[in-house]
């Protein structure tokens, strides 16, 4: 490893350290918190609205202040502090109660159901608003739900919580979550923006989940235009966890986990050579010399049990003037596969204060994350390694079994020599956050700045040992490379907003100015001949050894200045509407194109405060409808500059001397102009049964013209420095979403439930520069046709008899097959040629769902608490991989446990006859590997029990829950691969499963504790 020169604690050992050292000092602390109580006791019975007990509502002196929850029966006892004389009652789904004391002893109280949400005050960007009053499309988080799941990633837990997203994840340590907003709206990034606490950022694998107090999605035009240039795939806004107003809380969460991978079912030795001895005779070639006494699974050499570990501790609290708030975690994952982890530790601290007209405060985070990073492809190798070959081999350099031309000639590669003689770790230390300050002169008039600091520094680091893990490897030397890297961003953001009432009008203004410059450098060095200790056997991965030194670098800058305008206007909460615009400059485009603006306009109407609308069992109905446009200019830095090699040189003169020369390298579009976006939307948000269902539908087309695309163009041009970025092609998307909530908490047993619903359906409109398609792999992208279709040849069964192929003629009787035997495959002959041929392909099927499901529940009983998460999606059409690998028979590879190949003993079956050395039936471009991508899974499953207070008070707690969960134990799929829940970053073939990484299987315990 890289720190072997060191001494060395394990992270996992490490962490437990600092849990015992967390414990310690919390114990420590419990003598003072109980010494600090006050005298004054207050008790009481907390009921329901038909007089029920409650179990496990939240009592606290003060707003934020210490406190507990009321036992089985809804009982409850508080000691108040000193100069609190009031307490506060919150349990989900009721209205929460703040009871002045006023010195009395016992306070009965009944709480009543609340609403959906429809006062809930959301993130907007640049403001906030109250959840009924949206007229746009904004998807709002269950936060509580994303904390409950064991994720790297915000994005990884949010799948299935909301309608309009697909994520899609992997069970590699420290991959990062893929997360696309109402469909594919153009070729190369489809990321959406994130927002934290004001600063443009990203909320990637280096930023810690639990610090997220609320999310919202903005998905359409006008709930996103704000963000202008930046907004066309969608705007994540997150707002981190703040103090309240009351004494300091401490709060500790850990959780512990254990990982599995899935597996394959793949042949063992006897088995394996029974099948490979029949495609070798069925060729005609001399069989291998197998090593039948080796019997390897070689998914036990590289696969293992994982493990995550996450602890979360919090201090927080606050008085009137201003709160604070300070978190820890530690975050750690060893993986599923040998030689990857995955480690984290951060820090935040937010506070803000309050004097007169006068507001500032701060929001930072620091975090070091490092990943030991996978080398090679560990889920192919297993397949493509054979039993036969041992795990160590001291014939071969380095030591480790692999291929053999005589006895097993495959190239896949041994995941135990790759993962010790490579050692590649990816660490990154960043520091992000912003300060603010607003100035409130008027009631109805507020001013506020907010500067925003991002720095990242990233540490690569790559060393290769001497040694060999695949079949035909040339030498080399120990070879270390080591890459340093630093991010910076600064974000100057001016805002006035004017928020006034006048009778049944409401009016918001939001006015401002932003400016943003982002700067990335960036140097490497290689030197190979690396030394190594003779006396313990390793390496000295410092670049001041070895020899052939290899250095490079580069700096880019980007600055991003806007200018925006919002106005919201209510009437009566009857009617509302909502304009803005915003006017980006990008550097990033070419001089004359550079400035965009980007306008939209949203109305609702609430039907349900009209004078003519009387319904007992409607609560809420609002109709919306949004029209806009929103930019991006997500390219490189520099793309609309032409690339020049300055290190050309040429001998000039009779003496042939060398003088310097430059040569243009790669071709360039001059005027690349903004891809914007855009999109209709129309909604319909209800309430019912005294609120207890609540209902939101979506419809929507969006359209994105002048994408920004590469543009292939041929190397006889002169262009050979890469595809330039061209405005190319047009692309939309059409949808439709629902979500639908029904909640109840009358009853002792309380119980909610959330199902949602999302289709999408993408089209290309145009691929510019008179091109009509693009082939990659096995797709074709028509214009007309939604991206990246399977374009493959079809299939028609097995020739069972020579009379059969001689039969299978084209109609001027011509044997279209004329070299197949019994048992191979039969081709469809789409074009009526009598050969088979690319010109016989066809468009069979899509990569894209047809729709997708969530389905969210929970319920809640007397302590117990119980919470459950289902997604799905159905429709796609996938190509399995890795069973191209198993059933193909014309190389050297393993195959799968129980496959029966043609035979005339065994003609029934769709496997053909097993051939080596020719695709004849192992074609990859085929529908033979095509299978039906549709699945059902159990997510998150969770029980939990809060311990009643009276046991929790005894050693000083306020507070305490332990929790049993899993996640991804049950999928319902007809998919034959690992997991059809696999993550593609090619938008072309979407579909495609060639070694994707897969979801792994998680059990996890938690604890929760606060005082």
């Amino acid at each position: 490893m890289v720190g072997n020169l060191y001494s060395y604690v394990p992270p996992a050992r490490l962490a437990g350290r600092q849990l015992r050292f967390l414990f310690a000092v919390l114990f420590l602390l419990v003598p003072c918190v109980a010494f600090s109580q006050a005298q004054h006791r207050v008790t009481g019975t907390v009921t329901g609205g038909r007089g029920e007990g409650l179990t496990g509502v939240i009592v606290r002196a003060g707003q934020g202040g210490q406190g507990g929850s009321t036992d089985n029966n809804g009982g409850y006892a508080v000691d108040l502090p000193p100069g609190v004389d009031t307490l506060v009652f919150t349990y989900v789904g009721y209205a929460p109660q703040a009871i002045p004391v006023n010195g009395r002893e016992v306070i009965n109280v009944q709480l009543h159901p609340a609403s959906t949400g429809l006062n809930e005050v959301v993130v907007v960007g640049y403001g906030t608003q109250k959840k009924k009053d949206l007229t746009g499309a904004v998807s709002v988080v269950n936060t509580d739900a994303i904390q409950k799941r064991q994720a790297t990633t915000l994005a990884e837990a949010m799948q299935g919580l909301a309608t309009g997203i697909n994520v899609r994840s992997a069970g590699l340590p420290g991959s990062e979550a893929k997360i696309e907003i109402r469909g594919t709206k153009n070729f190369q990034n489809y990321s959406p923006l994130y927002v934290i606490d004001g600063m443009i950022t990203t909320a990637n694998r280096d930023f810690n989940p639990n610090d997220i107090e609320s999310v919202q999605i903005l998905k359409d035009a006008s709930a996103a235009a704000i963000y202008g240039s930046r907004a066309a795939n969608g705007v994540i806004i997150i707002t981190t966890k703040k103090g309240k107003e009351g004494p300091m809380q401490i709060n500790f969460s850990g959780k512990t986990s254990i990982q599995t991978i899935p597996r394959y079912k793949l042949t063992g030795t006897e088995e394996f050579a029974k099948l490979n001895f029949m495609a070798y005779d069925n060729a005609g070639v001399p069989h291998q010399k197998l090593d039948m006494d080796v019997n390897t699974d070689w998914q036990d050499v590289a696969f293992r049990t994982g493990n995550m570990q996450d602890y979360n501790l919090s201090f927080s609290g606050g008085g009137k003037s201003g709160n604070y708030m300070v978190s820890a975690n530690y975050f750690g994952n060893k993986g599923t596969v040998i030689g990857t982890q995955f480690d984290r530790y951060s820090l935040r601290v937010n506070t803000s204060g309050t004097k007169g007209i006068f507001s500032i405060g701060e929001n930072i985070a620091i975090t070091n994350a490092k990943s030991d990073e996978m080398s090679g492809n560990p889920i192919v190798d297993v397949v493509r390694l054979l039993p036969t070959i041992p795990v160590y081999d001291s014939t071969h350099p380095g030591g480790y079994g692999y291929g053999d031309e005589a006895k097993a000639r495959t190239f896949g590669t041994n995941p135990l020599a790759i993962a010790n003689l490579e050692n590649r770790t990816n660490e990154n230390f960043r520091v992000r956050g912003n300060v603010w300050a607003e100035l409130k002169p008027f009631s109805f008039l507020t001013y506020r700045l907010n500067l925003g600091y991002e720095t990242s520094n990233d540490h690569y680091t790559y060393l290769r040992k001497e040694g060999n893990w695949t079949l035909n490897q040339s030498y080399d030397p120990a070879i270390a490379n080591e890459n340093r890297a630093r991010f910076q961003s600064g974000l100057v953001e001016n805002t006035l907003t004017f928020s006034k009432t006048f009778d049944k009008h409401s009016l918001n203004v939001v006015a401002g100015q932003t400016y943003q410059r982002d700067d990335y450098g960036q140097i490497w060095g290689t030197k190979r001949n690396i030394l190594q200790n003779p006396s313990t056997g390793q390496y000295y991965p410092v670049l001041d050894q070895g020899n052939e030194p290899q250095t490079g670098g580069f700096l880019n800058r980007a600055v991003l200045i806007s200018y925006l305008a919002r106005v919201e206007y209510n009437y009566a909460d009857r009617y509302l509407l909502n304009a803005i615009i915003r006017r980006d400059g990008s550097s990033r485009l070419s001089p004359e194109n550079r400035w965009g603006n980007f306008p939209s306009v949203s109305a609702a109407w609430r039907i349900s405060q009209e004078s003519f609308f009387h319904s007992s069992w409607v609560d809420d109905l609002k109709l919306r409808a949004s029209y806009g446009r929103l930019g991006s200019s997500n390219i490189g830095y520099w793309d609309y500059l032409a690339t020049i090699n300055t290190f050309s040189t040429i001998a000039m003169g009779r003496d042939q001397h060398i003088e310097p020369g430059a040569t243009q390298v790669k071709l360039v579009n001059e005027n690349l102009r903004w891809e914007t976006l855009i999109q209709q939307n129309y909604g319909v948000d209800a309430a019912f049964l005294n609120n207890k269902l609540s209902l939101t539908a979506e419809y929507f087309i969006a359209e994105t013209r002048d994408v920004l695309t590469d543009m292939p163009i041929a190397l006889t041009t002169g262009n050979d420095g890469g595809n330039p970025v061209v405005n190319a092609a047009s692309v939309q998307n059409k949808g439709f979403e629902l979500s639908a909530t029904y909640q109840d908490n009358s009853h002792p047993l309380a119980w909610n439930v959330t199902a949602n619903f999302t289709r999408v359906r993408n089209k290309v409109l145009s691929l510019g520069y008179n091109r009509n398609n693009i082939y990659v792999g096995n797709t074709v992208t028509e214009v007309g046709h939604p991206i990246g279709m399977w374009y493959v040849l079809q299939t028609d069964g097995l020739f069972q008899s020579m009379d059969e192929v001689n039969a299978y003629k084209s109609k001027d009787g011509r044997i279209i097959q004329p070299d197949a035997k019994p048992g191979d495959i039969r081709f469809r002959d789409n074009n009526g040629d009598g050969q088979i041929t690319n010109a016989d392909k066809k468009v069979i099927a899509s990569p894209w769902p047809d729709f997708e499901l969530g389905l969210n529940a929970g319920a809640s009983y007397k302590g117990f608490s119980f919470s459950m998460s289902w997604f799905g999606s159905f429709g796609a059409t996938v190509f399995n991989g890795p069973k191209s690998v198993t059933d193909r028979f014309d190389d050297n590879s393993n195959y799968r446990k129980g496959i029966k190949p043609w035979t005339p003993e065994n003609p029934n079956t769709s496997t053909p006859r097993a051939y080596y050395g020719t695709t004849l039936n192992s074609r990859g471009d085929t529908e033979r590997w095509l299978e039906s991508g549709s699945f059902a899974r159990l997510k998150f499953i969770s029980l939990a029990y809060s311990l009643p207070s009276s046991l929790v008070k005894q050693i000083g707690f306020s507070s305490a829950q332990i929790s049993l969960s899993g996640q991804n134990l049950i999928t319902f799929t007809k998919y034959g691969g690992l997991d059809p829940e696999f993550d593609n970053g090619s938008i072309w073939e979407r579909g495609y499963d060639f070694g994707a990484f897969p979801n792994v299987k998680m059990y996890s315990v938690g604890l929760q504790f606060g005082f």
